[in-house]
């Protein structure tokens, strides 16, 4: 998920209130179009929205970038990563830089205040080497769920998960092939079990080759998503 598509993932906070119904209550911002300048007014349903933490954790963050390491290593799978500092989007969001290394990919990680305590809270992540075109920010799937977009990735491969609230283990995992020397597209299906919860997230990351960090997070793309029946 590169810069582009987080826009979409904020911006798609607007339609929460009349594709999903909730009685939880909503917050409204202001806040600048990467793509265009335009200003864009966000409607956002409550924590129902966010990846990390859970309603059913007992975890809350008054600070944003506490919240992001904790979800880059309790949740992204990074050892020992390097977190930057809280950039501002508007009064109640932003988003804070992660990397596995000091000459490693980005990873953007967008945060906001939510819920009746004001609290911080993850709504997704992005790197510009992962552009997930399919699904879309919060659409209903099923399993297999089709997975498309563009990539650039050692010999192409970019791990993929399914994953449900509150379950340290992926409903599902594979991988789609991208690009090697440069972007690429990707077209693939990833099946996963049926989920014991509503809410979830799809993750798509590229993984350390080399020495002791060989397996974990390198980069990692985060689109929160809803189960279908």
């Amino acid at each position: 998920m590169n810069k582009r598509t987080a826009v979409f993932i904020i911006g798609a906070l607007s339609l929460l209130a009349v594709s999903c119904g909730s009685t939880t209550q909503t917050t409204t911002a202001t806040t600048s179009s990467a793509t265009t300048g335009a200003p864009t007014t966000l409607v956002a349903r409550d924590t129902l929205t966010a990846v990390f933490p859970t309603e059913a954790s007992t975890a809350r963050y008054q600070d944003p970038v506490a919240v992001v390491t904790a979800f880059a290593t309790d949740y992204a799978g990074f050892v020992n990563p390097l977190v930057g500092p809280y950039q501002g989007g508007d009064s109640r969001s932003g988003e804070v830089e992660v990397r596995p290394v000091a000459a490693g990919p980005v990873t953007t990680v967008f945060v906001r205040m939510l819920g009746s305590d004001n609290s911080w809270w993850v709504l997704g992540a992005s790197t510009p080497n992962i552009n997930l075109s399919e699904p879309a920010w919060f659409a209903p799937i099923s399993s297999p769920v089709t997975l498309k977009g563009t990539s650039s990735a050692y010999e192409g491969t970019v791990s993929t998960q399914v994953r449900e609230d509150d379950n340290d283990q992926p409903l599902g995992e594979g991988f789609v092939t991208g690009g090697s020397m440069g972007m690429g597209p990707f077209d693939g299906t990833l099946t996963f079990t049926k989920p014991t919860k509503e809410y979830g997230a799809v993750v798509l990351s590229t993984r350390s080759q080399e020495g002791s960090d060989a397996g974990h997070t390198r980069e990692i793309g985060v689109l929160r998503v809803r189960f279908s029946s």
